[in-house]
């Protein structure tokens, strides 16, 4: 055969022994001999050299060196092919292997890795190439691997390389048994695809140096789209690498505490591929700001362009970092094992089952998992850790000081103490600006532009309310539609249609009168009928999302948690008024627009509550102003003044508590006072001490914040409903949001969130966002109060609904039709 002096042939594995075998270590350990012509080209074959020569390979400024190829040969049959091959190994120093059957070549390959495979795919009848690609495509160690197919000459028309491609292999080579054509194709392989995934191959090397980095490092793209984090940047900021990869920079919430312009003269310096390096303030993803020093390098790369930009980022005043994450760590581990004596300490593993029979073993886990998760909320706030640090204390204390450090926590959780630091400005496009709109009262600006609606909306009895509606004479259809109004799944957009977007009036007389809300007040039908439709007549149904059906949307989702086991144990009939009176007085007279508008238009709502809670403040001062300014429909008006006052000040306080700036303060405040000395009573004692748990459950302080969450989670239940529902509402807040950016750019105005441009906004990505940022934590608390796992599945089913779509980069809020 053409190079038989220069191959060794075994009974399966023909290998080429022109340089040391992979196994020796000598170069006198070779097996070659010097060719004076090949019968197959009458070229010359090259003598090998007894020696291994290295190839230098620069990587950036690293320096690598490269052993010869190793080649692997399939082929079934010597030819002319597999000789030209040969001959041009020998000639270019590569290391050659030539197998026969699939068996042997996986068996070879998976002994010596090669860097480039030639696999005949031209007689069928052989074997199946594309199938022994696919298996050696399956080896986690061909990732680096060249394979390429010899085919036919085509005798007609061109065949398409895509079932190659699909198989695995990286190119292909039409058969030409020319001994400087195999030459030159190995040659080219070499210095292009093979010479590349070396390059990949050492990039492993440079990522695990990235991974034990105790600096903090990300690395993003010329759009500044995040590709990589590293196990230090997750540690110090508190997001998992999943939550960042593919998200925009500045999709990723910012700190308050840098200049306003930092951020544009940093991308102003890197953007001119200049190196910037200086103290910045970055957000965790609890809400902390933490000082860093950073330095961010634009990485120059393909046209001389910026092509990625990579920052690190050291923690400032931090050396001892290591040393105390490892001190809370242990200081944790000690709270999770304290003994049950002290019966308020915070547990590692929680279960927070009711005392009383609350449903299936599979309840139970599901429960148990998300008080697991309360544990490890990322919104924790410092007075939190305060707390975790005064439980592990308690461990080694004696008796006295343990009870005195029980007084101390019994003191910490009745104070103000539970706010995290929240941004108010520089978020992300999504998370940041619904941060932006809904948690702060905006950007003051000095404008002769005032917003005012107050005037456009007088607040009266409408003249079709002197003849109210009875319960007993709800149109069928209607009556039928509201059948269901018990059930999570009911269909409020339904009832929108039917009372022609009289939902609240209709769906207030039925859940009010299976709450038995006139025998408490003692007040007529009529007089809850007037009062329902007057408030009715107050919201906007021009508002595309802050509408009566949003009201009654709420006032459903309040009456359903009102029924859930651990809510009726802990309030009192006048709180469940209190609720539904709330629920559907609490976006009244809504202008649809936010507060951060209204501040800086200069609004003269904004002034008179001096830029603080502003539309809230409204709803509830408007609620009672025209409530009890007509007795024809003052539902107060028969009850006795202290009750009154009691009612009024649950009212004021939940339609207060549905303003997101105090968003947090809320959620923590239910986790550390009420979930988690929950859980750990009944770890301690099985179900628990039940004196222990309704004091914990019935006491003053505790109703009001189960109150709070119930309104908050009622009003943005939207994630937590049937997918339909999530969809509709979610374009109708979009919708409303798209106009108020209009309307600011219309006025000249701050754009407070300016990614709710209807021409570029991202729906699926807002929404993401919203979950992500509110929904989530404040969800699985209270879930893990009152056991919702119909609600816990529609909101993982509705994640996975934007987030596919975001993945398929569409901004719609529906797939394209199929």
């Amino acid at each position: 055969m053409g190079c038989a002096s220069s191959i060794h042939i075994s009974d399966r594995v023909v290998y080429h022994s022109g340089k040391e075998s992979e196994d020796s270590h000598s170069p006198q350990q070779t097996n070659t001999t010097q060719h004076q012509g090949n019968p197959a080209s009458g070229l010359p074959l090259k003598p090998l050299s007894s020696k291994t020569t290295l190839t230098e390979v620069q990587f950036g400024p690293m320096k690598l060196f490269k052993d010869p190829l190793q080649v692997l040969l399939v082929f079934a049959k010597e030819d002319s092919q597999s000789n030209g091959f040969c001959w041009a190994c020998e000639k270019a120093n590569f290391r050659c292997s030539m197998a026969r059957t699939p068996e042997s070549a996986l068996e070879c390959f998976l002994e010596k890795h090669h860097d480039l495979v030639i696999i005949d795919h031209r007689h069928s009848r052989h074997f199946d190439a594309e199938a022994l690609c696919r298996s050696m495509r399956a080896v986690t160690s061909s990732e680096n691997t060249v394979i390429v197919a010899v085919v036919k000459r085509p005798d007609r028309e061109e065949a398409s390389v895509m079932p190659l491609i699909n198989a695995g292999f990286n190119r292909r080579y039409v058969e030409n048994a020319n001994m400087m054509a195999c030459y030159n194709e190995l040659l080219q392989l070499e210095h292009g695809e093979v010479r590349a995934q070396f390059k990949l191959r050492a990039g492993n090397a440079i990522f695990t140096a990235l991974e034990q980095s105790q600096e903090a490092i990300e690395i993003t793209s010329e759009d500044q789209v995040i590709q990589y984090v590293n196990p230090a940047y997750e540690s110090i900021m508190g997001y998992q690498q999943g939550e960042l990869i593919g998200k925009e920079i500045i999709e990723v919430p910012k700190s308050e505490k840098n200049k306003p312009d930092l951020l544009e003269t940093i991308n102003s310096c890197i953007r001119k591929g200049k190196e910037w390096q200086g103290i910045y303030y970055a957000k965790k993803k609890n809400g902390d700001s933490i000082q860093q020093n950073v330095k961010i390098t634009p990485v120059i790369g393909q046209g001389g362009k910026i092509r990625h930009y990579v920052s690190i980022n050291r923690p400032l005043n931090d050396n001892n970092k290591s040393d105390r994450s490892s001190e809370r760590v242990q200081a944790e581990s000690q709270t999770d094992i304290q003994s049950s004596k002290h019966k308020d300490r915070r547990k590692g593993s929680l279960d927070v089952r009711s005392t009383t029979s609350r449903g299936s073993d599979g309840s139970s886990q599901r429960r148990h998992s998300s008080m697991a998760r309360i544990h490890s909320m990322t919104i924790e706030a410092p007075i939190t850790k305060v707390i975790n640090i005064i439980n592990a204390a308690q461990e080694s204390s004696p008796m006295p000081v343990a009870e005195a450090l029980d007084r101390v926590l019994e003191i910490l959780r009745t104070t103000e103490l539970y706010s995290p630091q929240l941004g108010t400005k520089d978020e992300d496009p999504h998370t940041n600006d619904l941060v932006g709109g809904l948690m702060t009262d905006g950007l003051r600006r000095l404008s002769g532009n005032e917003y005012i609606f107050s005037t456009k909306h007088p607040h009266h009895i409408p003249s079709h309310l002197t003849t109210p509606l009875s319960l007993n004479d709800i149109p069928p259809r209607i009556a039928q539609t509201m059948e269901n109004e018990d059930s999570w799944d009911f269909d409020i957009f339904n009832l929108e249609a039917a009372t022609m977007k009289r939902p609240l009036t209709y769906l207030g007389l039925k859940i009010f009168s299976r709450f038995g809300v006139c025998e408490f007040l003692n007040c007529p039908e009529a007089t809850l009928r007037s009062w329902l439709q007057v408030i009715e007549a107050n919201y906007h149904s021009s508002n595309s999302y802050h509408n009566s059906t949003h009201a009654a949307d709420v006032l459903h989702a309040t009456a359903y948690f009102l029924c859930k086991e651990r809510v009726k144990q802990s309030l009192d009939p006048i709180d469940e008024v209190a609720a539904l009176i709330a629920a559907t007085v609490h976006d009244v007279d809504h202008p649809g627009r936010t507060n951060s508008f209204l501040c800086n238009a200069g609004s003269e709502l904004a002034i008179l509550y001096n830029d603080t809670a502003v539309l809230e403040s409204h709803h509830a001062a408007l609620a009672f102003q025209i409530t009890t300014r007509d007795d024809k429909c003052n539902i107060f008006k028969n009850i006795e003044r202290n009750e009154y006052r009691t009612l009024r000040q649950a009212i004021i306080d939940m339609v207060l508590a549905t303003e997101m700036t105090k968003h947090f303060e809320h959620v923590n405040k239910f986790v550390n006072s009420i979930n988690k000395p929950l859980a750990a009573l009944e770890e301690n004692g099985g179900n628990g001490d039940e004196e222990s748990v309704k004091s914990i459950l019935t006491s003053p302080e505790n109703r009001i914040l189960v109150k709070r969450m119930l309104i908050k989670c009622a009003d943005i239940s939207n994630p937590c409903r049937h997918q339909e529902l999530c969809i509709e509402w979610a374009g109708r807040i979009s919708e409303e949001y798209f106009a108020q950016t209009d309307e600011e750019k219309r006025q000249g105005l701050p754009v407070v969130m300016p990614v709710f441009d209807r021409n570029t906004c991202s729906i699926p990505k807002s929404q993401i966002s919203f979950i992500d940022y509110f929904i989530t934590d404040m969800f699985d608390a209270w879930d893990a109060f009152a056991d919702l796992p119909n609600l816990m599945q529609h909101l993982d089913n509705n994640f996975k609904y934007w987030k596919g779509l975001d993945d398929r980069r569409l901004h719609s809020l529906r797939p394209p039709p199929e």
